[in-house]
């Protein structure tokens, strides 16, 4: 698969060939839906938590006889049924996560680029690299370039000033290749990698 390569400010340089491992495979649903449901499992905090009848203070003096009364037992008034009595059975801090093999996320990840290249929502970049973080001019190459919400994935690592020229621009978010993931891709409408980025991906999918 073939794709042209463009600058930041939109020239030509180029073209480069797209693995068919990676940008070719038919995106399936069944597998990108596993890949991100234990993303957003594994990012759920899992903090919520309840009083139980041993957690809540009251007194734990027998409130009447055992027998007698006509009503039905009970010691304290921290059993669930009373007012202010702990809760049955309420959630418990845990954690969320759950285990899915690492070679579903690899190809997760692979279906997730072919779905963005399929779709025609993939652009390859030559560089990020700016000489100054001048956010004014990366918004304006944005505009021009008519991107809306954009996830860009560069290389080992994001180039400085482009970094802190994204940052206050609504609807850029930078990643090198090692954060790249399906949740981010699928959640953004043009998915662009650097050349650099590319490489990496490759050698890590591989």
């Amino acid at each position: 698969m073939k794709l042209d390569v463009i600058k930041l400010d939109g020239g030509k340089a180029g073209s480069v060939d797209l693995d068919e491992a990676l940008f070719g495979l038919e995106p399936r649903a069944d597998i990108l839906h596993r890949v991100v449901r234990w993303q957003r499992a594994k990012a759920q905090a899992g903090t919520h938590s309840v009083l139980g009848k041993s957690d809540v203070s009251y007194s734990t003096k027998k409130i009447y006889r055992q027998k007698g009364t006509g009503g039905a037992r009970h010691g304290s008034r921290k059993a669930p049924i009373f007012r202010h009595g702990g809760v049955y059975k309420g959630p418990t801090p845990r954690s969320h996560a759950h285990d899915l093999p690492k070679k579903v996320r690899a190809l997760g990840l692979r279906h997730a680029l072919s779905a963005k290249a399929k779709a025609g929502e993939l652009v390859i970049l030559d560089s990020i690299a700016m000489a100054d973080a001048k956010t004014a001019l990366l918004a304006k190459h944005k505009s021009e370039l008519g991107w809306k919400r954009v996830l860009i994935i560069d290389g080992a690592s994001v180039d400085e000033n482009f970094a802190k020229a994204a940052r206050n621009i609504e609807g850029i978010d930078v990643l090198p290749t090692i954060g790249a993931n399906v949740y981010d891709i699928l959640r953004r409408d043009t998915l662009v990698i650097t050349k650099a980025g590319l490489e990496a991906l490759e050698a890590r999918l591989k």
